[in-house]
């Protein structure tokens, strides 16, 4: 399987910040810009694996400046990492005063990605190279994040398993 650079992944995405999509603070809706988020991370990791794919997980993602409505949004993501069957995802998001013309980084997560066959079931991706100085970092840091996650997916099944299906917890 060829290997292909960060760069051949990545997707950038701009959306105008309409009062539909805001709270009553007049800030773009959290849930919102994940999905967002969710969307250009599954181009990338689709436009890398050219397959199918499906969300595996969502690092935490932190609110660093707000969106307000008329801002505009501009989203960048690329696969930094893979191993046999997954793609990390890195996603960056960017908020405009159109009017101004002030920009801030709004947000940035990782996303894992699993590309899969048209059974669901994993399939193999292609390695994943950087180029940049900013792709080698992101690169060097994607082991130990990928062991976080594996950590925290373990948390979450205890929890799963702890709480199970039923509501209120077995009462």
């Amino acid at each position: 399987m060829e290997k292909k650079p960060c760069i051949d992944s990545l997707v950038v995405k701009n959306s105008h910040v309409l009062p539909t999509d805001t709270n009553n603070h007049g800030t773009l809706f959290g849930g919102q810009l994940m999905a967002y988020m969710d969307d250009v991370a599954a181009i990338a990791a689709t436009r890398h694996a050219r397959n199918p794919v499906v969300t595996a997980s969502t690092d935490s993602v932190d609110f660093l400046y707000p969106v307000n409505a008329g801002d505009a949004i501009c989203l960048e993501a690329f696969v930094t990492w893979t191993r046999n069957t997954s793609m990390e995802i890195f996603v960056k998001a960017v908020t405009e005063e159109l009017l101004s013309g002030k920009r801030a980084v709004c947000a940035t997560a990782f996303m894992t990605f699993v590309a899969v066959d048209d059974q669901n079931n994993p399939i193999q991706v292609p390695t994943v190279y950087p180029e940049t100085e900013e792709e080698q970092w992101l690169h060097d840091g994607a082991a130990k994040r990928a062991e976080q996650r594996k950590e925290r997916r373990g948390v979450s099944k205890e929890f799963a398993n702890k709480f199970g299906t039923d509501f209120p917890w077995g009462r």
